[in-house]
Formats: C-alpha cells, sequence, structure tokens
C-alpha cells in the first residue's frame, strides 16, 4: 500500500503538501493537487482517514433518465438507495457524459470526491471511461456491461438470453416462423448480448435466421420508419426490439402505415416500463425488475469492498404477454 512519503518521493515535494493535496487545502495550487491525486491513484494510495470520516458511494449516470417515477433509471436507483442507506452510505448521484469522462480520469475522480465506490449505470463501450476500468482498483459496479479479468469490478443486469427465448417460445406457439429484430447499433455490451440473445433463441427453437430480418440503427424514430416496411415485406410476422422505447416507436410507426398489431405484425419490447401498459395496444415485453436491480448492485459493491471478487449477477427476466403479441396471419 502507498504512502504519503512514496507520493511525496515520487513528485519531489514535502509531505504536508501532499497531505494538504489530498485534503483539498486552499494554500495548495489546482495544478499540484492535480499532481498530487494522479500520481496517488497512479500509486494504488488509499486516504483512509478521509474513508473513517464519510462512507460516500456514488451513482454515475449518462444515457438514462432517472429524475421521475417513470423513467428508467428511476427504481434501480431506488433500489440501491434502499440498501446503501440503512448501511450507513451516503449516496451521490453524478450524471456525466463523454466530456466529463475525457476532462478527467475515473480514479482521480472517484479519490478527489472521497467515493470509496460506484454504481455506474448507462455507460458504452465507447465511453472513455471503460479502458480506465480493466486496471482500476476502486470497486465498481456496472450495470449492463461487463470488464473481464478485473476483480475490483462486477456487473449486474438481466438475462437477455432467458428473455428472448421466452419471447420465441411465446411467439412460435402462436404459430409465427418469421421473427425479426430492431435494435441500436451494437456499440454497448447490453445490445451485443440481446442480439446474441436472438440469435440463439432462433437457433433453439429452429427458426430461420436472415440478415434482412435484422435492423440496427442509431436513432429510434429514423430506424422504425426504416425496418418496419422492410421487415413486413420479407414476410416477417413478429419483431422482437432491443428495448420498449423502440417498441413503442414502431406501434406508431405501424398505426401510420396501416399496420395492424397483432392483426399483421406482433411486437415484444425488453424492460416493461410502465408506460407499457398503456400503449394502443398494451405491450408485451420482457420485464426486467429495475428496483431488485439496484439492490443487486449493492450487493455486489458489498462484496468487492469485503474483496469478494465476484462476476456478473444476472436476474431471471419475465415474459408480460399483453395485447400487441397474436396468431400468426
Amino acid at each position: 500500500m502507498a504512502t504519503i512519503n512514496d507520493i511525496a518521493a515520487r513528485l519531489g515535494i514535502s509531505k504536508s503538501t501532499v497531505s494538504k493535496g489530498l485534503n483539498n487545502a486552499r494554500d495548495v495550487s489546482e495544478e499540484m493537487r492535480k499532481k498530487i491525486l494522479e500520481t496517488a491513484v497512479e500509486l494504488g494510495y488509499v486516504n483512509r482517514r478521509q474513508q473513517r470520516e464519510r462512507k460516500a458511494l456514488c451513482i454515475l449516470v449518462e444515457n438514462m433518465e432517472f429524475q421521475t417515477p417513470n423513467q428508467f433509471g428511476h427504481d434501480i436507483i431506488l433500489g440501491f438507495k434502499q440498501m446503501a442507506e440503512p448501511d450507513g452510505w451516503t449516496v451521490d448521484i453524478v450524471p456525466i457524459n463523454m466530456e466529463f469522462q475525457r476532462g478527467i480520469p475515473y480514479s482521480v475522480f472517484m479519490m478527489e470526491h472521497g467515493y470509496q465506490a460506484s454504481f455506474i449505470l448507462g455507460l458504452t463501450l465507447l465511453d472513455p471511461w471503460m479502458s480506465e476500468f480493466r486496471t482500476s482498483r476502486i470497486p465498481a459496479v456496472l450495470y449492463d456491461n461487463y470488464i473481464k479479468g478485473n476483480p475490483y469490478l462486477a456487473s449486474v443486469g438481466c438475462d437477455s438470453q432467458e428473455g428472448f427465448e421466452l419471447a420465441v417460445k411465446h411467439l412460435t406457439a402462436l404459430g409465427h416462423k418469421k421473427i425479426g429484430l430492431i435494435s441500436g447499433p451494437l456499440e454497448s455490451y447490453v445490445l451485443k448480448a440481446r442480439y446474441n440473445a436472438y440469435i440463439n433463441a432462433m437457433e433453439k427453437y429452429g427458426l430461420e435466421i436472415n440478415e434482412n430480418y435484422i435492423g440496427l440503427g442509431y436513432y429510434v424514430n429514423d430506424s422504425t420508419r426504416k425496418y418496419i416496411p422492410r421487415l413486413v415485406e420479407e414476410g416477417v410476422t413478429a419483431i422482437l426490439f432491443s428495448h420498449d422505447i423502440r417498441a413503442i416507436s414502431a406501434i406508431t410507426e405501424c398505426d401510420d402505415r396501416g399496420i395492424r398489431i397483432p392483426e399483421d405484425v406482433s411486437i415484444v419490447g425488453f424492460d416493461d416500463l410502465p408506460m407499457t401498459a398503456h400503449t394502443l395496444p398494451p405491450l408485451t415485453t420482457i420485464r426486467q425488475d429495475r428496483t431488485a436491480i439496484g439492490k443487486c448492485g449493492f450487493y455486489a459493491l458489498s462484496c468487492l469492498l469485503n474483496r469478494v471478487a465476484i462476476g456478473s449477477i444476472l436476474l431471471r427476466a419475465t415474459l408480460i404477454v399483453r395485447n400487441s403479441t397474436g396468431p400468426a396471419p
């Protein structure tokens, strides 16, 4: 374990200057404080005094709405706080973006604010901090992401494979043979997982895997506008979606084009957002228990903080059958 002496020796400054820099003293310049923090991270220094004075965790959020109960991240954060706060932890919610990540290394940010661990929501494989997570020694749990080979990191999520198998089983029982997929681009771990889950589920039930039955697009409305008519023309009678938002967009697109749901095409989402019970028709979807995901996030983080290296926790998926699926035409 590195000490203040080690940091001072590396930078050629006094121990008192290092101590002031680590504790945000006003008489140390911002430039020097940054050097001290970066060197502390490099050497693996842990500020025990800061940890004793404040039990602090952070939830880092990107690409996810969470402020109100009808937004996806709200229940995840609620579940995490329901476990963490009774255990004596202070939990800060910190929205981030790529520009923020480029401005400060993850480890420096964590040390600067005295956070002992983090729960991370919404990052993609393209985010700057993702490469740093491969070697970070600060405990962190990622939702719907996975980093191999680092015992300080864990992952939580919903079992995409189980979810898509339930959906395909339901659709084949209704007589569907040509089943498509509309998803976002494969720039995130979870979208890759759901793409692979679709392929595996189709293979399991002996259905044709055809690249013309698959649409990958970045913008939700643009991709449904592009791929809904294309898949219907290919004879696809049921479509799985990587997220509910895309499925809801598809319902609107089908209505605009006079494509009946479920008479002409059946639609299945993923997430079970609160609004899915109130679409026209109500959306059949794969439910992931978001509050439970938050609770598992804290459980996984507790394991890491207690030096129990775990990999992934996957919650069971549940298929919620509503009126957007019906017999194949």
